[in-house]
């Protein structure tokens, strides 16, 4: 059966997909922006740096007059900066230079702004005659150096936009799967309720009549009918917040597996081992919890075909001395490296029958009531499965 929720991967795709599409996109636009806009500049500051020429060597004073309003006086975004041929600042324009420098502290801040031309532009040479010359250092303007920038900006955004996309997606999925489980698991507990009044009605008939009162099936029954009440009450607990309690872990799951085994095939042999003390509790909701443990087992037996072992192993995770780790391993078919992330999924089953269902309620079991954990510790195909349960002690 394909898992019922598989199609999220796909929207997820899509999703990045766009926002690699338009990060791409904009990062492209914006270096051509930066491109021709640097263009711009660089054509900018050598008219700039030539008119500095003419104007030192011109004697005509309504040129000198135009070209100094035009183009220099004109130039209020590159920061620019003259020097010597001895390689003193003598002269700066655009730049932001903090107040109450002193003299020396100007000379020092012009340095260091000359430094960092340097790493952006190789100076422009102008010849001023009579073997005289002067530098002319300048670097990129605000506007542009926030333009380069920008796409950066930019990828943040959209990087930020795909996360909250992506965990919005995850909380709505998550919210209709609640609202899928819980619907189900009331509508379930409903619909039992009719026949399991019957039923209960019918032992109770049963068992005050002479003629059936000491029949083994009329025990039989009452067996089940408590099972089937069990059973109701674990469907009813789904969706409410359920009550957890110190209890002692290993007769919880004696009991558990004691049920299941008088009820799948005798070529099954079920084993109980433990390492901690036989009195140890943890926190759970045994109803729960019992079904957790006959989810797995159930599809453990499966696995084997009917035929096999399954051992279950009470021990302290090596990590995390504070926790009860259940170990639940089988003798039967094993998972493939690449379906391990699977099993969990709704849906997702290797059974001609059944929704798949299992060890999805399983999980959410362990994970949403008991804030545990469920996952599969070892599996090797036709070896076999192991699963582990980990629990918090009281």
């Amino acid at each position: 059966m394909i898992p019922i929720y598989d199609q999220k991967s796909r929207i997820k795709l899509i999703i990045v997909g766009v926002a690699l599409l338009v990060a791409a996109a904009t990062v492209i636009y914006t270096n051509i922006l930066v491109r021709r806009l640097a263009e711009r500049e660089q054509k900018q500051i050598d008219l700039y740096a030539r008119t500095q020429r003419y104007l030192v060597t011109s004697e005509e004073e309504s040129n000198v007059s135009f070209l100094m309003t035009e183009i220099v006086e004109a130039n209020k975004t590159i920061p620019v900066i003259w020097v010597n041929d001895e390689g003193y600042p003598v002269d700066a324009q655009n730049l932001n230079m903090p107040q109450g420098l002193t003299p020396q502290q100007q000379e020092k801040y012009l340095r260091e702004q000359v430094e960092v031309m340097k790493e952006q532009h190789p100076p422009i040479v102008i010849e001023l005659g009579a073997g005289l010359r002067s530098y002319l250092y300048y670097k990129e303007s605000a506007l542009l150096t926030q333009l380069r920038y920008y796409p950066l900006v930019q990828l943040a955004i959209i990087g930020c936009l795909a996360v909250i996309a992506y965990f919005a997606f995850s909380y709505s999925r998550r919210a209709e799967q609640n609202r899928v489980w819980v619907g189900l698991a009331k509508e379930t507990a409903h619909q039992l309720g009719t026949p399991l009044s019957s039923l209960m009605a019918w032992q109770s008939y049963l068992s005050e009549s002479e003629r059936f009162r000491d029949e083994p099936i009329v025990e039989e029954l009452s067996k089940d009918i408590r099972r089937l009440q069990i059973i109701t009450e674990r469907f009813s607990n789904i969706g409410s917040v359920p009550v957890l309690k110190p209890e002692n872990i290993l007769r919880v799951t004696q009991n558990a597996i004691s049920y299941l085994q008088s009820r799948v095939s005798r070529k099954v042999t079920f084993t109980i081992k433990t390492d901690l003390p036989l009195d140890t509790p943890a926190l759970v909701n045994v109803p729960l919890f019992d079904w957790v443990i006959e989810n797995i087992c159930k599809n453990a037996v499966d696995a084997m075909d009917g035929r096999g072992s399954i051992t279950i192993h009470l021990r302290r995770p090596v990590r995390n001395k504070t926790q009860i780790a259940i170990d639940i391993t089988d003798t039967g078919k094993g998972i493939p490296k690449s379906k391990l992330e699977s099993v969990f999924l709704p849906g997702y089953t290797t059974k001609k029958r059944g929704w798949g269902l299992g060890l999805a309620l399983a999980k959410r079991i362990i994970e949403n009531y008991h804030q545990g954990r469920l996952f599969v510790k070892w599996s090797e195909v036709s070896r076999g499965t192991t699963f582990r349960v980990i629990l918090r002690e009281e």
